[in-house]
């Protein structure tokens, strides 16, 4: 071979020695072995998978910072330390949103309606604290920000932006002196706090950072300047200002010619009760309702009768009754006191508030002195409040809290409200009553257990001790007698049957001429002694007959006699 033979050989040689070098470092050993190369299919769907997962778990994070920022931003100055508490304890994102609904619907003035009108206010407040006292810092974390959240705008501002020269007020000892930029806030009145509620903030870093403030000294930019900024007191009578660092209370002069100081304590308590998150009246037992927990730590009784007004209007007195020896009492200086609140709520099927069907009151027995206080544990309290309805289906919830224990008790059932038509011959409730009374014309229609001129108080559990003193009275009213046209009143038997196991126990007939108030509508009230009967469960029919139309009603119920 010649030369040129040999040197195209060896150049041939060495390009495929190369050219296998490079295949060598690019080919996977891996993926060389047909067994262990992979499904490309299968390592696409595996990375959509990992894709998913992640975009799940980042909307978690997501949804757990915002309710994080709810608690921590949005509500900390709203909510209270209970509610605080009971966040804490919530496992699930979906009980923390359960718990924001909660919230805002114990706080809305108008739960029958869409609109929550105190949310849009609380977030409208923290918008306008954002936009007007935002500094170094958000201006929802500003003490101003922070005052304007809870309280909303005051009633009038004196606002000092630039400070300068101030003549102060003779309650902080007079005189003239240089201020840095401050603001005195003024509310006529705050609930839980008082009448003419004055704050008042200071900006001593001149950053625009207002800082609220009870020391009035702390606006003065003169106070440790010597010879500056004098009050009367200490011009007239050449006293140093740095006396004032050792009186009690805030570091202000005293008025001239006097040496008494306001209680620092005050000042103290102001601080603590305007920081404090506003109070939520009754809605702890709201609370209860909407959540819909059934619990009896505090038991009651209660019933609900039925009254005509009109075909479309009918009176519905609620009769609650708690045993006083279920209260918890407090004793003080002799004195033995209880303490009750009651929520009332009756809502239609659409679960909207009926007009008047929400009642929140106070419960409570009298105070006692202490040689009376066992007898009066013995005793009952009774509560009723009379709500006017439409006929139709509602629901009724009854919450009952002690305020001395925290116990609390809770009931809610189904509220048929009866119709009483114009043209039919109908009865109101039977209502079994350990008195009634005929009011004076003065007093029909007002006071406790006032109803249709009687004074009618209910035993709501229809018991009755046997008692040589005592009656088992029957209250209620027959409608739509006919009126006789010669006599202009209505001809009527009224027949009331009482039985036991079955059995005849006792029969009264009247006629309504025997009834001094015969009407078309007419008021029955029928009393028997107790030691009529023995112990035992018993069954009352009363039974009316139109005498001139011939029609009949009737109406049964039970009572029991221990």
């Amino acid at each position: 071979m010649n030369r040129r033979g040999i040197l195209i050989a060896l150049i041939s040689l060495v390009f495929l020695t190369f050219s296998l070098s490079l295949v060598a470092q690019k080919v996977d050993p891996k993926k060389s072995d047909p067994k262990k190369v992979e499904n490309p299919l299968k390592v696409n769907v595996t990375g959509k998978k990992d894709e998913k997962d992640k975009q799940k778990s980042r909307e978690a994070e997501n949804t757990s910072k915002v309710l994080k920022r709810w608690i921590d931003e949005d509500v900390t100055y709203i909510i209270t330390d209970a509610e605080r508490a009971a966040w804490k304890g919530l496992k699930t994102d979906e009980e923390r949103e359960s718990f924001i609904e909660s919230f805002w619907l114990r706080r809305d003035p108008t739960p029958d309606t869409i609109d929550n009108e105190f949310r849009d206010d609380h977030y409208e407040r923290i918008a306008y604290a954002n936009e007007h006292f935002a500094s170094g810092i958000p201006g929802w974390k500003s003490d101003r920000g922070r005052i304007y959240i809870m309280y909303g705008k005051p009633d009038d501002i004196e606002s000092h932006p630039s400070g300068g020269t101030y003549d102060r007020p003779i309650e902080e000892g007079g005189g003239t002196t240089s201020t840095f930029p401050f603001e005195k806030w003024r509310y006529r009145y705050i609930e839980g706090i008082g009448n003419e509620v004055i704050l008042e903030f200071v900006d001593p870093s001149m950053s625009g950072e207002y800082k609220m403030t009870i020391d009035p000294s702390e606006k003065d930019a003169l106070l440790h300047v010597p010879g500056a900024g004098l009050t009367f007191d200490e011009e007239i009578n050449g006293l140093d200002k740095a006396q004032r660092l050792n009186r009690s209370g805030a570091s202000i002069g005293n008025p001239l010619g006097n040496t008494s100081r306001t209680n620092p304590f005050d000042r103290l308590q102001l601080l603590a009760d305007i920081y404090k998150p506003p109070e939520v009246k009754y809605k702890d037992l709201e609370a209860v309702i909407t959540t819909r927990l059934s619990y009896n730590i505090l038991p009651f009784d209660y019933r609900t009768d039925f009254v005509r007004v009109s075909e479309d209007m009918v009176l519905m007195p609620v009769t609650i009754a708690i045993h006083n020896k279920d209260f918890a009492w407090q004793e003080q200086q002799g004195v033995h006191s209880a303490s009750g609140h009651v929520l009332i709520e009756v809502t239609n099927v659409n679960g909207r508030k009926a007009p008047n069907g929400v009642i929140e009151d106070n419960i409570a027995p009298q105070p006692v002195p202490d040689s009376f206080f066992k007898q009066t544990l013995d005793g009952i309290q009774l509560y009723q409040k009379v709500i006017p309805l439409k006929p139709g289906l509602y629901k009724i919830d009854i919450v009952v809290k002690d305020m001395n224990s925290g116990n609390v008790g809770a009931d809610h059932r189904a509220l048929p409200v009866p119709r009483f038509p114009d043209d039919k011959l109908t009865l109101s409730s039977l209502i079994f009553a350990d008195l009634v009374q005929s009011l004076p014309p003065n007093q029909v229609g007002t006071g406790a257990f006032a109803l249709a001129g009687d004074k009618v108080r209910p035993s709501v559990t229809s018991e009755f001790l046997l008692s040589r003193d005592k009656n088992i009275n029957l209250w209620f009213q027959v409608y739509n007698l006919k009126i006789d046209e010669t006599t202009k009143k209505p001809s009527a038997t009224v027949e009331t049957i009482i039985t036991r196991n079955n059995q005849e126990m006792k029969r009264t007939s009247e006629q309504s001429s025997q009834l001094a108030n015969a009407a078309a509508q007419m008021t029955v009230s029928k009393s028997f002694p107790v030691t009529e009967f023995e112990p035992g469960v018993y069954s009352v029919q009363v039974k009316v007959t139109d005498n001139l139309t011939k029609d009949v009603t009737a109406k049964s119920d039970k009572f029991t006699v221990r």
